[in-house]
């Protein structure tokens, strides 16, 4: 049973100059374990050889503490992946690992390339032989395709043929590359464990390991951390920031800094702003666990109505639930949420959650808060009407699928049997974050940062978004 929430794109995890450096990423992926709960892997480098342990799941049912004597070395990285076009299968697990004419190589991908079908159709012109759907396995390609003398040069003249969103790291028998693409739409940041540094999409994981934060990547820079500490570059055409909104209305863990803000913050002064935007007389205010909490606690506050918590979430139902009989199948969201009758029975409630995408999930709620003896539901939304599908690495539906696409607010209200419905406006988003022109918000306008051939490609699922 699947929640009706974009989901979670990948997390990616690196550390150089550490004796436990696959332990430590197996602990960086587990805290990253939010962002793709489908496979994970770790590739390791002695400084001789690569070795690599993938496989499907979660990590800590694949990092078996034998698995992880298999990966040895002082460096490593690691991947958890969600698969949102492709198909879930071995041959799509990241890192990829290959060998050619400059030795060993392992990438790790979060993001997506838009012009990835173009892309692969050039290269197969050429030869090309393709093992998996990932876009990701393009940039494999263009590297070893490449002219020029040494990896680094390689690397940076590949990823100048790519259009849309990266944040990689690339491994070799001696080195940890990371690089960001020039727009930023996902993020990658740097810390330091005792003498050895660390890359991660999110702060949380290096919290795990008791690592020092020390600054984010920055958009089109390359770090290569090898024997010599770590160097610096910017070698693209520098371009218009474009961070992932999404990020902070409900990828990132709210424990996490994301874009140079910590995302609980972010998120509880969502709510604030919402309630001054969709204010309305009620007696408690709860939050769609676990996504809507921080919002929820801010609206309460802004709007001095108390909170409560009239949803309670099962944590434990894995992703592969078997439905009973036909039968007997109608649970919905019964699976995952129940509600406490004391919180909501007679009251005007109050119901925040972060986004609204097909608006079923939303309509089950309202009806299992309705049959909990609620007065009055007043659903509101910590951001605007999601619009248009995402291209840039976030697992979104079609625009066709997309309830706000084809109906207005008044009209969603009625779907989902709320007695009010609010969202916040997008300006109201743009107030809450810093430098608010540097986010992407194509999801909420359609305003695509970055151009890509044709719409149908991705929708299509002729390439994996990672």
């Amino acid at each position: 049973m699947m929640f009706d929430k974009f989901h979670e794109e990948c997390g990616v995890f690196g550390v150089y100059g550490h004796a436990d450096a696959a332990n430590l990423t197996y602990l960086g992926l587990y805290a990253l374990q939010h962002r793709g709960q489908e496979s994970a892997g770790i590739v390791s480098t002695d400084g001789k050889l690569l070795s690599c342990q993938r496989d499907m799941g979660l990590v800590a049912d694949i990092f078996t503490e034998e698995r992880i004597k298999r990966l040895p070395g002082h460096a490593a990285i690691g991947h958890n992946r969600y698969s949102t076009t492709g198909d879930s299968i071995s041959i799509n697990i990241q890192p990829i690992l290959v060998n050619f004419a400059l030795g060993g190589l392992a990438v790790a991908h979060n993001g997506n390339l838009v012009n990835a079908g173009l892309l692969k159709a050039e290269l197969e012109a050429y030869g090309s032989i393709f093992q998996s759907t990932m876009d990701s396995e393009v940039v494999i390609h263009l590297i070893a395709q490449s002219r020029m003398a040494n990896l680094h040069e390689r690397i940076v003249d590949a990823l100048q043929h790519l259009q849309g969103s990266y944040s990689l790291l690339l491994l070799s028998e001696d080195e940890l590359i990371g690089v960001r693409d020039p727009r930023g739409f996902r993020p990658l940041v740097l810390g330091q464990v005792g003498d050895a540094y660390v890359l991660a999409s999110e702060t949380c994981a290096l919290d795990l390991i008791e690592a020092t934060y020390l600054r984010e990547i920055e958009p089109g820079e390359m770090v290569v951390i090898n024997r010599k500490g770590l160097t610096s570059s910017f070698p693209f055409k520098p371009a218009s920031p474009s961070h992932c909104i999404f990020e902070f209305i409900y990828f990132a863990r709210p424990d996490s800094m994301v874009f140079g803000q910590n995302v609980y913050s972010i998120r509880k002064e969502f709510g604030r702003q919402l309630a001054r935007e969709t204010g309305v007389a009620a007696d408690v205010v709860i939050p769609v666990p676990d996504s809507g909490v921080p919002a929820a606690l801010g609206y309460a506050e802004e709007a001095g109505i108390p909170f409560g918590l009239g949803l309670i979430r099962n944590h434990y139902v894995g992703r592969t639930f078997i439905e009973p009989r036909k039968s007997i199948r109608h649970f919905g969201v019964k699976i995952k949420l129940n509600p406490v009758r004391d919180v909501l029975k007679g009251k005007r409630v109050v119901v925040v959650d972060d986004s609204i995408v097909r608006g079923t999930t939303s309509k089950k709620i309202i009806k299992m808060i309705r049959n909990a003896g609620a007065a009055e539901i007043h659903m509101r939304i910590s951001s605007p009407p999601t619009t248009h599908p995402c291209f840039y690495g976030i697992d979104t539906p079609t625009r066709q699928e997309l309830i706000a696409s084809s109906h207005n607010i008044d009209e969603i209200r009625k779907y989902i049997t709320a007695d009010t419905l609010g969202y916040m406006s997008l300006d109201g988003i743009r107030k809450v974050v810093d430098r608010p022109l540097n986010y992407c918000a194509a999801c909420f306008c359609g305003d695509y940062p970055v151009p890509f051939p044709g719409e149908m490609m991705l929708q299509l699922g002729l390439f994996d978004k990672e």
